[in-house]
């Protein structure tokens, strides 16, 4: 989903690559918990292999890796999850080409967009205390924090086959899991 919302990314990224909850959280500073709920909610999931039961691994893209940090920087700045939901929604509807050259600017209340210095200083002449956060920067952060982290290439049988079982019985999914593996 949020595959659209960087285009471009990391040299050489055609979305086989990807790295492993703990890289990301290390990348990204923040902790499992909190990516493990970004990604049952919905906020960031991982777009080159999404968890498909206990013991597969999630991989995230390096553009999954800019979206943890801008949330985590906006988090850090005070703004609620929920503001931060709708500040990442909006970005994706746009389907933003040059994010690089957005700045996201927050008063710990509300997020603002801002595609120009002369924005920046617009919302800054409010008088009110703000926090800004440079997309741009958030990408070179990421590809630094990356530099010395292991990465790996999804295979093409990590694609997993829903199997359609009756509602409610649970051990024939079991056993179909198995017999799957």
């Amino acid at each position: 989903m949020q595959g659209v919302l960087f285009q471009g990314g990391e040299p050489g990224d055609d979305g086989s690559v990807g790295y492993r909850g703990v890289t990301a959280c290390h990348a990204a500073g923040i902790t499992y918990r909190q990516l493990d709920y970004w990604a049952r909610t919905g906020l960031v999931v991982p777009s080159v292999r999404p968890a498909s039961g206990s013991g597969t691994a999630r991989l995230y893209s390096f553009r999954d890796m800019v979206v943890l940090k801008v949330v985590k920087r906006l988090l850090d700045a005070g703004v609620s999850l929920q503001n931060i939901r709708k500040a990442i929604e909006a970005l994706r509807s746009r389907g933003v080409e040059d994010l690089a050259q957005i700045t996201l600017i927050s008063d710990g209340t509300t997020v603002y967009e801002c595609r120009s210095p002369e924005e920046v200083v617009d919302l800054l002449q409010g008088g009110q205390g703000v926090f800004g956060i440079a997309i741009g920067g958030a990408f070179k952060e990421i590809q630094g924090s990356l530099a010395h982290l292991p990465a790996e290439r999804a295979e093409v049988t990590d694609v997993v086959v829903p199997v359609l079982l009756p509602v409610g019985d649970e051990l024939a999914a079991r056993r179909a899991r198995r017999s799957a593996s």
